[in-house]
């Protein structure tokens, strides 16, 4: 079957199921293509959940789909491929959180929305890569706090995890395309290595990155976060040139989901994630006080 085809199948079965394809921002330029919306994790099964569609098709990683059913549970919410985990949300448990809360009694837990909803169940608030330092600036009574489960988005009591991908990026391949492209401006992710975010002109989440290239006069810039992120970057600014930081910055598991992959999941309507109430329900008060943080 032709990708032509596909994708027409895939539109046409989305309509027919009264669904919403969601597609992350590192999926593939394919699926991006067709989605219904483009974005990070969190802000997706946001935007889902204000729609009237009663399917929701999730395009990214596990974690992904759980958070949409945490904030859509009156819908279907289906994800093609079971099998794409996200390596750093799978370093910490449910069990683990429990027992590092009992070794510091009374901290409040800050867990990164990348997360399984288990962890954000045992959580006092979810926090985004964009809002980290204003939800832990909101828990005014705490002078320390434990945050989950990236060490590299915090400098606190920080559990040790960390992005296998943004991992991989060293200081080393920012100096020497810098020599290359004097004149561009370096943007990173904060899931990336200290050391790589001090050498950054700015650093954002996805979102923020989208806007920063839109709204700065540059015209040149080195991206340091996974590949997916050029298609929209270049669609949305075609008078711009953009440079993967490096070759390694892609996640294998947001590359597993295939037009192939959605369409299947469509015409079966299987591989449906729904999270049980008992955490759903701590999970998503973590969520709605992370919602409630006012922005800096």
């Amino acid at each position: 079957m032709t990708m032509r085809k596909l994708k027409s199948d895939i539109r046409k079965l989305l309509v027919e199921r009264n669904a919403i394809l969601l597609a992350h921002n590192y999926q593939r330029d394919e699926i991006q293509e067709i989605a219904d919306l483009t974005g990070d994790s969190l802000g997706l099964s946001i935007e889902a959940s204000k729609t009237e569609a009663k399917v929701i098709v999730f395009c990214g990683v596990h974690f992904m789909a759980e958070s949409a059913s945490i904030l859509s549970p009156d819908k279907t919410v289906i994800f093609p491929r079971m099998d794409a985990g996200c390596p750093m949300a799978d370093m910490i448990t449910r069990d683990g959180l429990v027992k590092m809360k009992e070794e510091y009694p009374g901290l409040p837990v800050v867990t990164y929305v990348n997360s399984a909803a288990d962890v954000k169940a045992e959580s006092d608030i979810c926090c985004t890569s964009a809002n980290a330092v204003s939800v832990v600036k909101s828990l005014k009574d705490a002078k320390r706090v434990i945050m989950t489960p990236d060490r590299n988005l915090s400098h606190f009591i920080a559990w040790d995890g960390f992005c296998p991908t943004h991992e991989r990026l060293v200081p080393e391949d920012i100096l020497k395309l810098k020599e290359r492209r004097p004149d561009a401006l370096f943007v990173a992710h904060p899931e990336c290595r200290p050391e790589v975010v001090d050498l950054a002109d700015k650093v954002a989440s996805t979102s923020g990155i989208y806007v920063f290239c839109k709204e700065s006069k540059a015209r040149e810039f080195i991206i340091g976060t996974e590949m997916g992120i050029l298609w929209r970057l270049k669609k949305d600014n075609p008078e711009k040139k953009f440079y993967l930081a490096s070759k390694k910055l892609i996640c294998p598991n947001m590359k597993l989901t295939t037009l192939e992959d959605v369409l299947v999941s469509l015409e079966k309507m299987e591989n449906v994630v729904k999270v049980p109430e008992d955490i759903r329900i701590p999970a998503k008060a973590a969520l709605d006080r992370m919602l409630a943080v006012p922005r800096d």
